[in-house]
């Protein structure tokens, strides 16, 4: 029932904003502003020159300027009554205005509308600039493209442009679509999609992708995907979508306005009628005058624009950081983290494999590496790309068949009709293939390997720690956050990196479901778990875990889909980053609540004992509502 209650709130807003499209620039606010310039007249007239205008003219003049101003508001007012939702901001100002009129407060009616559409037209504005400034942060793909079609360069509209065609991209120039270098070399600046702006050196056949900044010398690209399925216009609907899912505080704060609105609404009757039992000289309009500013100042508006645009501020930090949050509600999330679980390859290590080593037995070297290596090539794992790059040409032309990946263990199948194995020691195990006992005593990454059920050789394999992995540990020790590696590595690799980078505990020669175990049994101590891994193979703990992130969006489709949030450069100081974005954006909502509440009950109680005006209640709401929008705004211009 709650979504339910979620998705008509979200048809309204939007139904609201389509009503109200023309709160976007002066020349489209000539009826307030003309509005404003009658209500500002009648003032002078009236306080500087002591000229009373009479009662007929009055009204005449202040209903034209009313309707001038109101016109938009009477209407959704209007609109929703007919709905049954009365119990909304339109109607509350509609009744308080139209209520001063009813008591001769002709200007008061005005200026409460004046000013409560220009505190509208302000808080529109903010939004429109924070979700405008969320889009240009990560919009920067270009309008046109040089293609070389013909053998000739030609100025294209890059959603034209076919798969497999030449790109040209000149220095300075931002790269229009995903591909692959065809030349040599080039430099190129990733600032607008990692959040990094040193230059990033590429080679010929590596990845290329839109948004990229081409720095020193012509590049040719080899387009691999088209204009709409990049992973820049990928990552552009993400954040676009992830503005429109509501958070935790935002989805309670609706909750509370739907409430809050009601008892208001009721109060400000109670406070008309109710003291007519209990006050000797009751005078109707008196109390009539107080409920009308009872109601004005109860208006939730201030609550209801500048949370989401806290939100939207902090989605918009985190986007400038090279971090994509999938929505507001992760940024919650991030808030309540104490535990940070963490997989090894990718995230902590550069998952960039070198084989270091190669030891035979029975078969020359050679022949060890091109039966590995064959069967390697139906993996997509960083350990199978190290082997194939190092076994080079070799495997040209070697026939593989039924070659079957064993989960957690390694690759099976038949290369030039052998039976191979090749994987981890638990491979040999499964298969109780006998090999040397002091293989369990190397401590670098090891794949072993059997041909025809024999022991026939093993591959040494090292990776590197991320220049950024210990300081980012640390960091999170300093937040008070557990640290736990998983891995389907060996336990004495697991172990070494663990103990360079100073994780709490580490755990290796896991499965997929050794994981999920291991998470599980961190929830059932009551943990808030993000879970750090490439957001594709660890599926089902990504699922298991309060917050999936994802190191190096920009590497994978299929991260982009099933990560709560990116982290597009692959560094893991980010995580740390996130959560502090979180705790950032949580505090300025909070803020924002807090202020709103404390000063709407303190003019509310002076409103119902008659010493606040219409005018002081009108300026407290407008006044509270862009005083919560600029502490929002703020949230932007943050370092972290």
């Amino acid at each position: 029932m709650e979504n339910n209650g979620n998705n008509t709130d979200l048809h309204d807003h939007n139904h609201d904003e389509e009503l109200q499209s023309e709160k976007s620039g002066w020349k489209t606010h000539w009826d307030l502003l003309l509005a404003l310039f009658i209500l500002i007249v009648l003032l002078v007239l009236e306080y500087a020159f002591k000229i009373k205008l009479s009662e007929i003219a009055s009204f005449i003049i202040n209903a034209i300027a009313y309707l001038l101003a109101g016109r938009k508001v009477l209407d959704l007012a209007f609109r929703k009554s007919k709905r049954g939702d009365i119990f909304n901001e339109f109607v509350l100002m509609s009744v308080a205005t139209i209520g001063a009129f009813i008591i001769g407060e002709y200007e008061e009616g005005v200026a409460v509308m004046v000013f409560y559409q220009i505190g509208e037209w302000f808080q529109d504005a903010a939004v429109n600039n924070a979700k405008r400034s969320i889009k240009a942060l990560l919009d920067i793909r270009p309008d046109e493209v040089t293609v070389i079609r013909n053998n000739a360069p030609l100025i294209a509209d890059p959603s034209i442009v076919e798969l497999n065609e030449t790109i040209q991209v000149k220095p300075g120039e931002k790269v229009a679509l995903d591909g692959e270098l065809l030349s040599e070399n080039a430099s190129f600046n990733t600032a607008a999609l990692t959040g990094e702006s040193k230059p990033d050196t590429k080679y010929k056949g590596e990845a290329i992708f839109a948004g990229m900044i081409n720095l020193n010398t012509v590049a040719e690209i080899k387009v691999k995907s088209l204009f709409k399925d990049s992973k820049l216009s990928k990552i552009l609907e993400m954040v676009q979508d992830a503005t429109a899912r509501k958070s935790q505080t935002q989805l309670f704060i609706s909750r509370f306005a739907k409430v809050y609105t009601p008892i208001v609404f009721f109060l400000a009757i109670a406070v008309c009628f109710v003291p007519y039992f209990f006050v000797a000289d009751y005078v109707f309009q008196t109390w009539f005058y107080r409920a009308l500013v009872f109601l004005v100042i109860s208006c939730p508006c201030a609550l209801v624009v500048s949370i989401p645009l806290g939100y939207f501020g902090g989605i918009g930090l985190a986007s400038r950081h090279g971090i994509l949050f999938k929505g507001g509600n992760f940024l919650d999330v991030m808030t309540k983290i104490n535990a940070v679980v963490m997989d090894k390859t990718g995230t902590l290590t550069k998952g960039v494999f070198k084989v270091q080593k190669v030891v035979a037995n029975r078969i020359d070297e050679k022949e060890l590496i091109k039966l590995t290596a064959a069967l390697e090539k139906n993996s997509t794992h960083p350990i199978a790309k190290a082997i194939t790059d190092y076994a080079g040409d070799t495997t040209n032309g070697v026939k593989t068949e039924d070659v079957e990946e064993i989960s957690g263990h390694g690759l099976k199948g038949k290369v030039e009709g052998k039976n191979v194995l090749a994987g981890n020691i638990k491979l040999l195990k499964k298969y109780s293939i006998s090999y040397p006992s002091d293989l369990e005593t190397i401590v670098d990454t090891i794949v072993v390997v059997a041909v025809n059920n024999q022991y026939t050789g093993y591959i040494t394999i090292a990776d590197e720690i991320k220049e950024d992995a210990v300081q980012a540990i640390k960091d999170m020790h300093d937040l008070k956050i557990k640290t736990v590696m998983l891995s389907g590595d060996k336990q004495s690799v697991v172990d070494e990196v663990a103990k360079t980078v100073g994780i709490d505990e580490a755990y290796g020669d896991l499965l997929p479901e050794g994981k999920v175990e291991k998470v599980q049994q961190l929830k059932d101590a009551g943990k808030h778990i993000a879970f750090v891994g490439d957001g594709v193979n660890d599926a089902p703990v990504v699922a298991l875990a309060d917050a999936g992130i994802a190191m190096g969006g920009l590497g994978s489709d299929a991260t982009i889909e099933t990560a709560d949030i990116v982290i597009q450069n692959d560094q893991p100081s980010k995580i740390v980053t996130a959560i502090k974005i979180g705790k950032i954006t949580r505090s300025i909502v909070w803020q924002n609540i807090t202020i709103a509440m404390v000063i709407k009950v303190i003019v509310l109680i002076l409103g119902a004992g008659g010493i606040a005006t219409l005018w002081e209640a009108v300026i407290a709401d407008v006044g509270v509502a862009l005083l919560a929008i600029l502490n929002a705004v703020r949230i932007q211009r943050m370092k972290v």
